[in-house]
């Protein structure tokens, strides 16, 4: 039977959002629902909010959480009731060429649940990255719920399901940060410093944080990182290259998602080197590079989606990592929250007050 909840939807762009009453069905074929315990406040959710992503309102906010397996559809094996998972936004298929390939972190053909979840009066809610998790109740592919140790805080675990993992994985996947490597990460909100954790965790031995707020660059400074760049003040390319003998970094991530803070990137890195896009951009925007640059220059400039991560086998690892005491998870989690504090959970995060604001339940 289908089950009322509550949850909080933006119905339309630059609105507040609000909480509602939100009507999950029981899952079908390949279906789970599972019972939230934490949802980071991600920027991604603000995207939505803000009509970046699409104008598919009304959003049922939330896609970084962590919870508890209720129930699930026919031919589910993967997961069973009770099991404690990280949500993902990616469930592979394991169908299409990417994943024949031996490479599923790129599937071309990732899925979410069938059915909608609704409004009390029929009104089909698009989940914000296919999960909806600002909600005490969510339906979602079996496939998109990955299994952890049910040791781990759920307001710690759920970060793990976007800007943790698609920092960390920046670092580690895509950029291939290696041993002794110069890093530098431009943005440090929470994606910028799990890029900073990921590049000390490669073992890079210089690691350089930029961003214009000196609060930000404290922290980044407490994730690991070796040295900071004010770009307020200072002009990040040449403080990058005066921090690196003159060469550039030999990874440059940028965790901005923005034109200026990309030409910083690909100007800041070494001959060679690798720019790693991790912030998410809005449709409108536009870049423009001199072609005999991006020639001359050589290496690679690459995009991380989620980092490039495989949950199956991220997820459990860095929760294990956390377990051992070897990466802080914790230190992301700024504040907890309730379901009617979303909306200034917003504001802070424009603010640049908190690093994630996390809503239990």
């Amino acid at each position: 039977m289908a089950q009322q909840v509550q949850g909080v939807i933006a119905p339309g762009r630059n609105e507040p959002v609000r909480v509602e009453t939100i009507v999950v069905p029981d899952p079908g074929p390949g279906e789970a629902v599972v019972t939230v315990q934490a949802c980071g406040v991600c920027h991604t959710d603000l995207h939505y909010k803000q009509g970046g992503i699409n104008d598919e309102f009304p959003f049922l906010l939330g896609h970084e959480a962590a919870g508890v397996v209720e129930s699930v559809g026919d031919g589910v094996t993967e997961v069973a009731p009770g099991d404690f998972v990280i949500l993902n936004w990616r469930a592979v298929c394991g169908n299409c060429r990417a994943c024949l390939r031996g490479r599923p972190q790129y599937c071309f053909d990732t899925h979410n649940a069938r059915q909608r979840m609704t409004l009390t009066d029929g009104t089909e809610l698009s989940p914000a990255l296919g999960i909806g998790a600002f909600a005490e109740k969510t339906l979602v592919a079996a496939g998109q719920c990955t299994k952890v140790d049910p040791a781990v805080a759920p307001a710690v675990a759920g970060l793990l399901g976007c800007g943790v993992m698609a920092g960390i994985g920046a670092a580690i996947n895509t950029g291939q940060v290696g041993r002794g490597d110069s890093v530098a990460v431009i943005g440090c909100g929470g994606v910028g410093d799990a890029a900073v954790v990921g590049a000390r965790l490669a073992g890079a031995a210089r690691i350089i944080a930029v961003d214009i707020d000196d609060r930000k660059l404290e922290t980044a400074k407490s994730m690991g990182a070796t040295h900071t760049v004010n770009s307020r003040s200072t002009d990040p390319v040449e403080a990058i290259r005066e921090l690196t003998g003159g060469f550039g970094a030999d990874v440059v991530i940028e965790a901005v998602g923005r034109p200026e803070t990309y030409r910083q990137a690909f100007y800041a890195r070494d001959l060679a080197g690798t720019v790693v896009l991790v912030g998410v951009p809005t449709p409108e925007m536009k870049l423009e590079l001199p072609l005999l640059d991006v020639f001359g220059r050589g290496g690679a400039l690459k995009s991380s989606w989620y980092g490039d991560c495989l949950p199956s086998r991220d997820f459990p690892m860095l929760v294990d990592l956390h377990q051992q005491g070897r990466i802080d998870l914790a230190a992301f989690v700024t504040e907890t929250i309730g379901l009617g504090d979303v909306e200034a959970a917003f504001d802070r995060m424009h603010q640049g007050d908190v690093l994630r604001s996390v809503v239990v339940f």
